[in-house]
């Protein structure tokens, strides 16, 4: 009976334990503690992109996501991709949304960058979803092609963002130049007000589909988009092979028909210095199913393209490296070797 009795108290205190040893571990990830991570004390900057644009809304959902997994954090406006790769390589933040072309100038020192040394500190994180093209104008202009852009005012994006650096490029794909047109740097925010007034003819748009500026415009004027084909588009990819073919569907913003054009991916940079156990622990946030479900919910476009299966697209392939906190997460899932 004694025995018996032993027994039984060395099983109650050994669930006594147990329930400790559990409620002990709850604790732990509830104050933010993931494996190697402390996550309670890191900082994540977002740097994001003007508060017109979709980058905005997009960075606020990844800067949602660290804060719920316990990450001290906050997403930053800002000129988007020029800005953003300057600020990640001078340290003023751990992620940033960027297009990637212009990452790839910057890391091989042509283009925009041509003569400035080469920003091999650049990592990508993950492929986000594909910038379009939107070269927009009005019915009332007449413009109905690039060549009919000739003498006009043209608003090619502030100097040096990922939209004028696109702009660069359509114009010398169409064998011209911005001396062929009345350029103005502006964002494409502030040429499209500039339209409403008759200010400004066209206004170049690199951004997600159903951008919420154009669809604005198109409440007071009917839209028409100019389009990058034929022989213009096969000089673009030929050049500049991160563009791609694509289509603006007529349903986006109510146009008569859909509009051939171009498109390069939007990637999310991360400071080389971020360690990579905090790389891998965010990929995975941001991969989870409440972390996409987040992401998704701030832009139809985020939803329709960020998932795992596309995280590569942009970056694969470049000149770009990705974080060795990324390539870990992407091995683990078998899309690298």
């Amino acid at each position: 009976m004694k025995k018996f009795l032993s027994i039984m108290l060395m099983a109650v205190m050994a669930l006594t334990v147990a329930a400790c040893g559990g409620g002990g571990e709850k604790k732990a990830a509830d104050s933010g503690t993931a494996g190697k991570v402390d996550r309670s004390k890191e900082f994540i900057t977002v740097l994001t992109g003007p508060t017109s644009g979709i980058y905005f809304p997009i960075g606020g959902a990844f800067s949602k996501v660290v804060g719920e997994m316990g990450y001290k954090t906050s997403a930053t406006a800002t000129g988007a991709t020029g800005e953003n790769i300057n600020a990640i390589l001078t340290g003023k933040g751990e992620l940033a949304i960027a297009m990637s072309d212009s990452v790839i100038q910057a890391v091989e020192a042509f283009g925009a960058y041509e003569g400035k040394p080469k920003a091999a500190d650049l990592r990508a994180m993950m492929g986000l979803w594909p910038n379009v093209v939107q070269i927009v104008t009005t019915e009332d202009s007449g413009i109905k092609t690039f060549a009919d852009i000739k003498g006009k005012k043209v608003g090619v994006g502030a100097p040096n963002s990922g939209v004028e650096l696109n702009a660069r490029m359509i114009f010398e794909a169409n064998g011209m130049s911005y001396k062929d047109a009345k350029v103005d740097y502006l964002s494409y925010g502030e040429a499209i007000d500039q339209m409403k007034n008759g200010q400004c003819d066209v206004a170049f748009v690199t951004s997600g589909l159903g951008n919420a500026t154009i669809k604005e415009l198109g409440t007071s004027k009917k839209l028409v988009f100019i389009p990058v084909e034929g022989e213009a588009l096969a000089n673009l990819t030929k050049k500049y092979p991160f563009y791609v073919e694509w289509k603006i569907p007529k349903d986006t913003y109510g146009t008569a028909a859909d509009t051939t054009t171009a498109a390069v991916m939007n990637i999310m940079l991360v400071s080389k210095k971020l360690p990579d156990e905090v790389v891998y622990d965010l990929v995975s946030g941001f991969y989870s199913e409440k972390g996409l479900e987040t992401i998704g919910a701030s832009h139809a476009t985020a939803k329709r393209e960020i998932k795992l299966d596309t995280a590569l697209r942009g970056i694969q392939g470049t000149a770009v490296q990705l974080h060795p906190g990324a390539v870990k997460f992407y091995k683990e899932k078998g899309l690298l070797k």
